[in-house]
């Protein structure tokens, strides 16, 4: 799948992981939007770094380790991550079916 600027062939990322993300009911009921999802996300990101003792900044954060950004991912993305895996496997599937590219 070609990745382009947060999309995989006019797939939007964050559209997706929002999706994924009330299907799981995994965040508030009250989020309506992607801006209030990405807001939500950010904030819990914040908070899941200090409880680590990552300490993550607004901004750039290049100088914190692969393995605190990790840790900082994992606990936010768990199950949203492997169902967005299997959402864009199923929409690549889809598309190999229907002649598209991938």
């Amino acid at each position: 799948m070609a990745r382009n600027n947060g999309t995989i062939t006019g797939v939007n990322l964050d559209r997706l992981k929002f999706e994924v993300a009330e299907e799981l009911s995994h965040f508030p009921s009250n989020i309506q939007s992607e801006a209030q999802f990405q807001q939500v996300v950010d904030n819990f990101k914040f908070e899941v770094a200090q409880e680590l003792g990552i300490p993550l900044r607004q901004g750039y954060n290049g100088d914190i380790t692969a393995r605190d950004a990790g840790r900082i991912g994992g606990k936010i993305g768990g199950k949203i991550g492997g169902n967005m895996v299997r959402r864009m496997i199923q929409i690549a599937e889809q598309q190999l079916a229907s002649g598209r590219p991938v």
